[in-house]
């Protein structure tokens, strides 16, 4: 069985476990103006060629992997600064706005640690470029960052092992922007009593 998590896959875990579950464990989808844009936006990046312009190459739509992790992706922009050692600099492309969470920036660290064991190299910052602010967001690639990032690869790979989906976030806020909401009905969920009813059968 392949136990490989999508990294992309870890940006629905941080912002909602159940949507992560939905969509990984599930295999549910539901595409909305949100996802077809931002589904767009990545096919155009990674549709580019890669170039070398003065001491920086720009490679496009590159592809990742970490056995120490299990991950699997692509990436859609690296940069390389000519140097020794060469200078790794990768950049996520959004097509929203910055984000107050770690949910884009766990993504991100995901992809250094992918480049850091597949290149041998160091990586301390990266980038997201936003659609709606046209311009990039550098990230430090802290140490609590790696750490969060690792948090959420552990708690992916513990759904995915388990088969069961969680139960709906607490924030509600986050339900009425996520594409999955009709099928997730967490409403409906939260109003059912019969787990708590069972709960307190067993456990009185």
């Amino acid at each position: 069985m392949d136990d490989f998590i999508a990294i992309s896959a870890l940006q629905h875990l941080a912002f909602c476990p159940r949507q992560f579950a939905l969509i990984h464990v599930e295999q549910a989808w539901e595409e909305n103006r949100f996802t077809a844009e931002g589904r767009i936006l990545h096919e155009r990046v990674d549709s580019g060629l890669a170039e070398q312009r003065r001491g920086t190459r720009f490679e496009r739509g590159v592809m990742l992997e970490s056995q120490r992790h299990r991950l699997r992706g692509k990436m859609d922009l690296l940069e390389i600064e000519s140097g020794d050692p060469p200078r790794y600099f990768p950049v996520e492309y959004k097509r929203g706005k910055p984000k107050v969470e770690d949910w884009d920036r766990i993504q991100l660290c995901a992809q250094a640690l992918c480049l850091e064991e597949m290149r041998q190299c160091s990586i301390t910052e990266g980038a997201l470029w936003y659609w709606e602010t046209r311009r990039r967001e550098n990230i430090a690639i802290t140490p609590e960052l790696r750490e969060a990032t690792i948090v959420a690869i552990n708690e992916a790979h513990l759904i995915l092992n388990s088969g069961k989906t969680p139960h709906p976030t607490a924030n509600t806020k986050r339900c009425r922007a996520c594409s999955l909401i009709n099928i997730c009905e967490p409403e409906t969920f939260r109003k059912d009593g019969s787990r708590k009813y069972m709960e307190g059968i067993f456990n009185p």
